[in-house]
Formats: structure tokens, sequence, C-alpha cells
């Protein structure tokens, strides 16, 4: 592959100071950076005149291509409302790579995200993490599985109890994932003599660390049973959502636990969603604790990421944890900050070239790069974004 050289960018790496320079991509990886690196000889050169740099954004909790836009229920994947318990469903396999959701996610600057199952069941299945460009998911895949997904307060209690059937209550919940963990540990080590299930052996990677638990929480309640759950079985614990998390943000900082905090721009359409407000970013962030802002696509539309970033700002968070909730924070949280979420050497060149400052809402991105392949470009004549064709590596 043809290196390609970025010169005269104004480049935010998110890890290291700013700096006016270049940005080499070479085999799908950044290669070099620098305010003094040279394009290599035979080079393709992009001019950036000034313009700002930036990696790829990431959005951690999404449903993209699971959810599709304009499909209805023909093309809603997300829950698999048949049980309470369907820890072995695989978001992977239900991922549409051409909904126009993924279009709009490069619009919108973003190069990855992580596909949950949805909320309606207690326990709801693996997650995944992907590229938003290419022809077929294994093309796209950055970490499966990334992570288990789980879900306490309204949603399940409200999905079965309409079936009159355990959970319709917080305390069923409870029980559920505790009695689905007590049969993995059972489980774990007796394969061989059982024989194999997918759905326990889903939680046994969940107790083997492998991967994290994906917490569904709004309220402070679930989310002290979130803790205490996480407490009696050892497993890594990430809060999805934390509307009320500012309210045990002391006790969630001391336990280094991360929050995906979001979506910010809906309304209180529900009790747990009555402490939802833009600034509460900033005050679990003064707190110590490490967020990552989540749309929830297609709750809010992929392309507005940043701009609940942007809006964060303006009621209390800092500027520099406001480019990290969307970078590098959601990267480890997917436990692929070794490949993305910010400008470095031997990284994924996963690079998005913006009009100015991406926390101004009047700037766009111009050009995104996924493996160090140009994926999107905005064309001014038409006010309109060109996708690549999906053909060949996206990534």
């Amino acid at each position: 592959m043809t290196a390609t050289a970025i010169v005269n960018a104004h480049v935010v790496p998110i890890v290291g100071a700013p700096f006016n320079g270049t940005v080499v991509m070479e085999d799908g990886k950044v290669s070099a950076l620098g305010a003094d690196v040279q394009a290599p000889a035979g080079a393709d050169v992009v001019d950036a005149e000034g313009q700002w740099l930036l990696p790829g954004l990431v959005d951690a909790h999404v449903h993209l291509g699971t959810h599709e836009e304009g499909e209805g229920s023909a093309g809603d994947d997300t829950n698999e409302m048949t049980d309470p318990v369907t820890a072995g469903v695989r978001a992977l396999d239900a991922v549409n790579p051409y909904d126009p959701g993924f279009d709009d996610a490069l619009k919108g600057g973003i190069t990855a995200v992580n596909v949950n199952p949805g909320s309606g069941n207690p326990i709801g299945g693996l997650a995944v993490a992907i590229h938003t460009h290419g022809r077929y998911i294994e093309e796209m895949l950055l970490r499966s599985p990334s992570g288990l997904k789980s879900a306490l307060g309204e949603n399940p209690k409200r999905v079965y109890g309409e079936k009159k059937q355990t959970p319709a209550t917080r305390l069923g919940t409870a029980m559920i994932i505790r009695k689905a963990f007590m049969e993995a540990q059972n489980y774990m080590g007796k394969a061989d003599e059982n024989g194999r299930d997918p759905k326990l052996e889903a939680l046994a990677m969940v107790l083997r660390r492998e991967i994290p638990w994906r917490q569904h929480a709004h309220r402070a309640d679930d989310i002290a049973t979130a803790i205490r759950l996480a407490d009696e079985f050892g497993y890594e614990l990430v809060l999805d959502h934390g509307t009320e998390a500012h309210l045990l943000a002391d006790v969630i900082a001391e336990r280094g636990i991360p929050v995906l905090i979001g979506p910010l721009f809906t309304t209180k359409s529900k009790v747990e969603l009555r402490g939802r407000s833009i600034a509460n970013p900033g005050k679990l962030a003064a707190a110590g604790v490490e967020i990552s802002i989540i749309t929830d696509h297609p709750v809010i539309p992929i392309d507005f990421l940043v701009h609940q970033a942007t809006l964060a700002i303006k009621e209390g968070l800092d500027r520099e944890t406001a480019l990290r909730s969307i970078t590098i924070n959601p990267a480890k949280v997917l436990g692929l900050d070794h490949r993305i979420g910010s400008l470095e050497t031997g990284k994924d060149a996963d690079v998005v070239l913006w009009s100015g400052d991406p926390l101004d809402v009047m700037q766009r991105a111009l050009t995104v790069w996924i493996g160090g392949r140009e994926v999107y470009r905005y064309d001014h004549q038409t006010r309109t974004g060109v996708v690549a064709p999906r053909t060949g590596r996206a990534a």
C-alpha cells in the first residue's frame, strides 16, 4: 500500500500535546507523526491547509446495524426477548453493514463503534466492536465478543412483567442474574462432562474476566445493585448510561468503574431518566470517574456524538476530558486502546480531517480514513458526503 502523508495539519493526537505538522499512514497504520516529520518519497500527499486532524471518534454503545434506520420491525434485531437470559446470542450475527447509519457515522467522524444487544432482558447477549465501513462484518471486526450486555431497572421488569413471568420486579431481575452466574460457576470446568452451552460459555468468559460485564443502569439504586453483583462474582464492571451515576460518583471513582454516559439529548421519557442532564458528565469527571459519552444510536443519531461532548463542555465538562470521552476512553473500555482512540505510531490509521475544531458545531468532518484507506469525503459542491464503495478491505 502506498504511504499517505497528511501535511500542514493541526494535529490533536489526544495522547500528547497538539502540534502543527504531518501524520504518515503506511500499511494501515500510523507510521510517523510530528512537527518535523517529512512525507516519504513516493507518498500520496494531502495538504490539510491548517485544518484539524484527529483520531477517528469511538462510540462504545450503539445498536448500529442491528436496529436499522428506516426499517421498522423488519430491521430491529436488538432484543431476543423470548427468555430472560440470552447470554449466548451475539450482536455479531445481526449487524447489517449496509444500514444507512454507518454512512452517518462516517459523516460524524466516527470510525469505531461497539454494538450492544438491547436492554429488554436481564442478560441480553454478547457485544461486538467494529469499524464503521466494510462489506461484511468480518472485514470490520475489531473485537468479538467485546462484552456481555445486562440490564437492570425498568426495561426488563416491564418486558417480563407484561408476560406475567419473572422478572417482574427489580429484585426478580437481580435474582435472575445471580442464578445465571451460579449456574455458570457450576458449569466451569465441567463442559466436557455436560456438553457445551453457549449461554454458560458466555457467562464463564465474564467470570474469568476475559470480557467486561456491560451493565445497563440509570437510577442510583440500580447502579448500587450493579456494584453489589460485581462484588459478589468478581467480574469487570462497566456502567452503561449512568443517568444518576453522579449521585454515587465517589463510590464509582474509588472502585475505578468506567461510566458510558448517555444518551444525553433525550427527553425524560420514563422515571429512571428524571435525573438526565447534560451537566452530569462534568460532575462525574470532576469526581474522578473515567467517562465515555455515547449516543445509544438510534436513540440519538450517531453523527451527534461530538455535539453531546460539545454541550457537556458548556455545562462544565473540561475540554480535554470531552475529547478523551469520545476517543481514547471508549477505546480503553473496549480493550482496544492499543489500536484506536489516539494518533500514535503503530496504531490503526483511523484518522479524520476536520474543517476546524470538532467541538465547534459549525465544523465538519471533511475526510475519513479507516486503516489508511479513504472511506468518506465531504463534497463542497453538493454539500453532501461521499462514501467509498464497499469493495476490498476497509480496515
